[in-house]
């Protein structure tokens, strides 16, 4: 029996780069618990890193609990950032094509649109709901003890619940896994109060359309928020600090590509602008900006609604760091080593409160290597193959390195695009707004960095990562047969011009 169960094991496995050594797994059968600890691990969060690597851990045997301090289980994600926002942005969308007359073109018509700003938001409540009650179910599932409260580190080997009746309860256990996200990062002298000036919390349940909307930051957040309220009718205005939209990380040229066609469609936007403080009268927000160059330009914007977007944080306060002497660096976040070790060797870290983009995904990959770290499989990540996305319209989808990293590390590098304007699919979808970008080394031919945007950039962009992180080259991805008609195309046109010099359909 143990046999054959090891053998399932290392076959669900092999899909992977990182998988756990047959001996390694073997222990698992014969691993025996201390009558003086309660668990194998403790996680302390149940966003996506949390939840993925308790489950993980469960999976492999460990006696797990899951301390949460929230209502609902998945943490920013799933409660108040990308789940309900991709709602809003999906069926926004929907709305916007209705309204702006784009289905009339496409031969679909229809009178009298109108927007049902309740059922809207109820539909982005059930899908949150469902979601979130998932993780409940995959919890006793897997056989993870969850426990509702504030999880504080009390000991190197001791986890106390602290509960909101004032009780609280204490595990002990072998291994603590700090996995407490991120939270909205303020602006100073600014106050939410999440109806007149709001997060992005309060920006995904706004009560009515604002007529007008002001978006301090237009970063990935900004824009997708921006979007959402701009499709229902709002006139929107971001402010961004940078020269530049979609935030760090972004490849310029497709930024000043984004930007453009954002504005076609209502968006407008200050860059290289500060803002300098907002105050509140009656139901107007008036908000003071600058240039940041010439501090002489000034300006008074006036909105209904003021959206501060500049970040996040990450959320490492009250969890007993200080106490068991584990520093945090000048951001708040928790230093670790490359197998996800604080300063106290069981005690571990990943997610958002660690270094690195502050991405779901990424939490989620860290959290399953660093369970099987801690029962000896290899630890590994390479960042550089970690893809972000935004997901307005059209969808902008990125990974690798970008022709501004490129220049500054001197590397020689070819370039290989794609317009979604020569795509077929594109073409008989009726949206071929953006392109494919291909960044390989002049000499190997590998792929550094792929970006796109387009309507299904979010899809495309994981062909990008795949072929990214087994190393492949231009040419590999240009020699693979992709379906026609798809948007893929798109991507494989691109790897042959990288390649070869030329595509074949423009």
């Amino acid at each position: 029996m143990q046999s054959q169960v090891l053998n399932v094991m290392a076959n669900s496995l092999k899909p992977t780069t990182l998988r756990l050594h047959r001996n390694v797994a073997a222990s698992l059968f014969q691993r025996m618990y201390s009558s003086s600890t309660d668990a194998d691990i403790v996680v302390i969060g149940s966003g996506p890193g949390g939840y993925v690597a308790a489950i993980k851990a469960a999976q492999l045997g460990l006696k797990t609990v899951c301390i949460e301090k929230n209502p609902t289980l998945g943490g920013t994600c799933l409660n108040v950032g990308c789940i309900p926002s991709k709602a809003l942005l999906n069926n926004s969308h929907y709305y916007h094509m209705a309204h702006s007359g784009d289905l009339a073109k496409r031969g679909i018509e229809s009178d009298n649109i109108r927007l049902n700003l309740d059922t809207l938001m109820a539909q982005k409540t059930n899908s949150v709901s469902a979601l979130t009650g998932g993780i409940v179910q995959l919890f006793k599932k897997n056989k993870v003890e969850l426990i509702k409260g504030h999880g504080k580190i009390t000991g190197v080997n001791q986890v106390t619940a602290l509960k909101e009746d004032g009780s609280s309860e204490v595990v002990n256990t072998k291994n603590i896994l700090i996995a407490t996200g991120s939270e909205v990062t303020p602006f100073p002298g600014i106050d939410i109060d999440e109806e007149q000036i709001v997060s992005s919390t309060g920006a995904l349940s706004l009560k009515r359309v604002p007529e007008r909307l002001i978006v301090i930051g237009a970063g990935v957040i900004g824009v997708e928020l921006g979007s959402v309220w701009s499709r229902l009718g709002s006139e929107v205005t971001a402010i961004e600090f940078l020269p530049s939209i979609g935030g760090l990380g972004i490849d310029q040229e497709v930024s000043k590509s984004f930007q453009k066609i954002l504005a076609k469609q209502g968006l407008k936007f200050k860059l290289g602008t500060k803002v300098t403080g907002a105050s509140k009268s009656g139901g107007v927000v008036k908000v003071s900006v600058q240039d940041v160059k010439d501090s002489s330009k000034t300006e008074d914007l006036e909105c209904e609604v003021l959206l501060v977007s500049v970040g996040r944080r990450p959320y490492t306060e009250n969890l007993g760091l200080e106490e068991m002497g584990i520093e945090r660096d000048q951001k708040g976040r928790v230093p670790v080593n490359s197998v996800f070790q604080t300063v106290i060797p069981n005690i571990y870290a990943i997610g958002d409160c660690i270094h690195g983009p502050m991405l779901a995904h990424k939490a989620e990959d860290e959290g399953i290597i660093c369970v099987e770290g801690i029962l000896g499989g290899a630890v590994h990540i390479d960042y550089n193959c970690v893809p972000s996305v935004i997901y307005t319209h059209p969808e902008v989808g990125w990974v690798g390195k970008t022709e501004e990293d490129l220049k500054s590390e001197g590397v020689d590098y070819k370039v290989g695009k794609f317009p979604f304007l020569a795509n077929s699919r594109a073409k008989t979808n009726n949206d071929t707004d953006g392109f494919v970008k291909v960044l390989s080394d002049k000499a190997t031919d590998r792929i550094l960095g792929t970006h796109i945007i387009g309507s299904s950039a979010g899809e495309l962009i994981n062909e990008a990562v795949l072929a990214q992180e087994y190393g492949a080259s231009a040419e590999d991805v240009a020699r693979v047969c992709h379906a026609h008609p798809t948007c893929a195309e798109a991507l494989r046109e691109a790897n042959l011009m990288a390649y070869f010099g030329k595509p074949i359909n423009f």
